[in-house]
């Protein structure tokens, strides 16, 4: 779609260039949603993609994921043998409402401040104790796990004039044993209930719950709960309010397949440690 109010578009090539922040500005990376509907209230575009951040950048300890990178980049990346949740990447990436077309263009960091409770990259990143570093619109830096980025349904931590520059994951995630679960209303349709579970080598277990619930929720046990207490620990830790509502379920109906997902991933991953 056109965006016929845009009058400039602005090219930075370093953080020093970026244009000061006014009201009808809005960044641009992938633009799948900035172009998909009408932005009347706009009146400049900052084209990111001239700051040529390295979309994936591998250390000793943790992978740097640019807000930049696209989905297809992510999915093509070559993970290490012992990064025993390299699958979940592929995973959520194909949990995109998104064609392949979309996959070259959309970038992470659109995910992420989207902040639709669907939002793969966020199951993806929050799952993996994912750190976004922020550019603050004032100047410095500021880092903040994803799981606590997104606040709501499409809200979270950014003021005005903040950008994300990359999310962080640690490599000591990547070599947890993991499960994945989602579900959708129809085969290919938008995700209802979300859920990765991710198990350390000294029996501690992570659930990671998302699209069910308006912000991604983490639940953590010392060791892997029992089928009960796993089903106590959801309901006292999510409450109703928390459950997404929208013509993708109802939050009885997500609630409901939260606690089954949630214990098809505890089946799983007890197995799979034996």
């Amino acid at each position: 779609m056109d965006l016929n109010t845009i009058t400039t578009v602005a090219h930075p090539q370093t953080r020093a260039q970026l244009p000061a922040w006014t009201a009808g500005d809005a960044w641009l990376a992938g633009g799948t949603w900035l172009f998909s509907e009408p932005q009347v209230h706009l009146r400049r575009l900052i084209d990111l993609t001239d700051l040529r951040w390295p979309a994936l950048t591998s250390t000793d300890s943790h992978l740097s994921i640019a807000a930049t990178c696209t989905v297809a980049q992510l999915d093509g990346f070559t993970c290490p043998p012992d990064w025993l949740a390299a699958p979940l990447i592929s995973q959520c990436c194909r949990a995109f409402l998104a064609s392949f077309k979309i996959w070259k263009t959309a970038t992470v960091g659109g995910n992420l401040c989207m902040s639709l409770p669907a939002g793969p990259m966020i199951s993806l990143t929050a799952a993996l104790d994912g750190v976004c570093t922020i550019w603050k619109a004032g100047g410095g830096e500021q880092r903040i796990p994803v799981v606590e980025f997104v606040t709501g349904n499409q809200r979270n931590r950014l003021t005005p004039g903040d950008l994300i520059r990359q999310i962080d994951i640690p490599i000591a995630a990547l070599k947890r044993r993991t499960a994945f679960r989602q579900i959708s209303l129809a085969p290919v349709g938008r995700s209802a209930a979300l859920l990765i579970g991710s198990r350390d080598t000294d029996g501690t277990l992570a659930l990671t719950v998302t699209a069910s619930t308006v912000r991604p929720i983490r639940l953590a046990f010392r060791k892997l709960p029992d089928a009960n207490a796993l089903h106590d620990a959801i309901t006292q830790q999510i409450t109703d309010e928390l459950y997404h509502t929208d013509i993708h379920g109802q939050p009885l109906w997500r609630k409901h397949m939260t606690l089954r997902l949630a214990e098809e991933i505890r089946g799983e991953l007890q197995g799979a440690m034996r």
